[in-house]
């Protein structure tokens, strides 16, 4: 299985598509990347020698988007962490929706929004033990 910045990557998929399992690249940075280092797309990733490995490693870190250097796996999960946390922290809206587990980008919740809030607890209605006999 090979490894990419500290990745298994899944080694029967195409290198185009293997790419994908690092957090943060998708398809057309991947597409770029492979571009980039002159490796032929439809290779499978079990198939890759060390230089050609090396090449996508060097294309991966060297990754501009919009003149800017890209943030992969770890960094990129710790920044969105810190965002979150940074919008908790001063209260605002998404803060309190990210907090109370509801959707923060204005999804409807009457129904639906099943995968934030978990499975659906049905609120029973208590019985007045005395309702029968005719007691209030």
């Amino acid at each position: 299985m090979p490894r990419l910045l500290g990745i298994d990557i899944p080694p029967n998929k195409r290198i185009d598509i293997a790419l994908r399992s690092i957090y943060g690249v998708g398809p057309a940075v991947s597409a770029a990347v492979v571009e980039k280092a002159g490796v032929d797309p439809a290779v499978r990733a079990k198939d890759l020698d060390e230089e050609q490995q090396t090449k996508i490693v060097q294309a991966l870190q060297d990754v501009e988007i919009r003149g800017e250097k890209m943030m992969l796996e770890g960094d990129l999960r710790r920044e969105l962490q810190t965002n979150i946390k940074r919008l908790k922290g001063i209260k605002s809206y998404r803060g309190l929706r990210h907090m109370r587990g509801l959707p923060a980008r204005g999804q409807r919740t009457q129904t639906n929004a099943r995968t934030r809030k978990g499975p659906k607890k049905t609120v029973g209605v208590q019985r007045n033990p005395n309702a029968k006999k005719g007691i209030h």
